[in-house]
């Protein structure tokens, strides 16, 4: 958006976030060049902010020639609503969200209550927030924010852009995108395409959208060779910011699917959970929706899709610290339906020095 004035433009250092080597996860796996685009560390925890700062620069700017709305508002699963309350917050406009309530972490919940949003937690999913805020743009009382706004893919689509850069200008094998309204597959693609007219690419990565099983509209429609996504009610999940049955980008994710060679994979509650562990024990710290894409990318190597020598990145869309009833109910063992094989609960024990030395010895010998 060149025709933004320097002054009206809404930035909080977003971007930038670091391509992590998963060395130790990846040759695991037999993929030793394995890449996480680490998204999560951004101002707010999440790509989203990538989109925000263009969207509400842009609001910003017409605001002040006129436009007439109450607010800027989204529905969200929780990333979306604490990048838009910050941006907002730092523009000084007034931002509304809507939230499903008890469906999002305590810590995405805190975010926009903190930055001063008007936070309306209704009794429904995030489709049903999708449905109201849709309605609400479209009598005009409010601006809408959601990933159907171009605006916010106009943002997104940098992280492309960053992963060329910083592999030298040259282009991965494959792109691994956990996704639930799809936006950023759309996203992704067009900042591939805008490099690829310019000359500074030659050539696509292939794409995979990953999705979790039980908010599955894509992987449905994809593997029964349709074109068009019908909308499901989507299950409870523990990737809860994809727990989406009616994206509203699914029409631009099949053609960001069919111009880079796509593919879309699903994983299964208990997949993502051990994915999730597996790599925090290389020494990442994943959110649970990056670990829906590291699932399907560990069942695609398994099926000689992705191959040993191929450069593979997944990326990573938020930061795993918004997520710790996650990661405590896994190593809990609190996860319905799923086995917890590395769990590692704390050891309680008095303080004893010949209790920690005998438990200090039974674990490592």
């Amino acid at each position: 958006m060149p025709q933004v004035p320097d002054e009206m433009i809404v930035s909080m250092y977003e971007g930038g976030t670091n391509l992590f080597w998963a060395d130790r996860y990846g040759k695991e796996l037999g993929i030793p060049d394995l890449w996480v685009k680490l998204c999560g560390n951004s101002h707010s925890g999440s790509f989203k902010d990538l989109g925000m700062t263009v969207l509400v620069s842009v609001v910003r700017m017409a605001i002040q020639e006129g436009l007439k709305v109450k607010a800027i508002a989204c529905a969200s699963t929780g990333d979306t609503s604490a990048a838009l309350a910050a941006y907002g917050a730092a523009a000084g406009l007034p931002v509304v969200v809507l939230l499903p309530h008890n469906k999002i972490s305590t810590a995405q919940l805190v975010q926009p209550i903190a930055h001063g949003a008007m936070v309306l937690g209704l009794d429904t999913d995030f489709d049903g927030c999708m449905e109201i805020v849709q309605r609400l743009a479209a009598e005009g009382m409010v601006y809408l924010a959601n990933s159907m706004n171009p605006l916010r893919l106009e943002g997104q689509k940098t992280v492309a852009m960053e992963i060329v850069q910083q592999f030298d200008w040259q282009v991965p094998d494959w792109v691994i995108l956990p996704s639930g309204n799809l936006g950023n597959a759309s996203a992704l693609h067009a900042g591939f395409k805008l490099m690829r007219d310019l000359g500074v690419i030659t050539k696509y990565p292939r794409l995979v959208v990953a999705q979790a099983e039980n908010a599955n509209p894509l992987y449905r429609a994809w593997s029964e060779g349709k074109r068009t996504v019908t909308p499901i009610q989507a299950k409870p999940t523990q990737a809860t910011a994809i727990q989406i049955g009616n994206p509203v980008s699914a029409p631009r994710a099949i053609v960001a699917l069919e111009e880079l060679n796509g593919i879309v994979e699903q994983a299964s509650e208990e997949e993502l959970c051990e994915a999730a562990a597996r790599a925090d024990r290389t020494g990442m710290y994943t959110c649970p929706h990056t670990a829906v894409g590291l699932a399907v990318l560990e069942k695609l190597v398994s099926r000689n899709v992705i191959k040993k020598g191929e450069r593979v990145v997944c990326v990573s869309t938020a930061n795993g610290l918004k997520f710790t009833e996650f990661k405590v109910k896994y190593h809990e063992g609190s996860v319905p339906g799923v086995t917890g094989k590395l769990k590692n609960p704390p050891v309680l024990l008095p303080p004893s020095f010949d209790k920690v030395v005998d438990a200090i010895t039974q674990r490592f010998g």
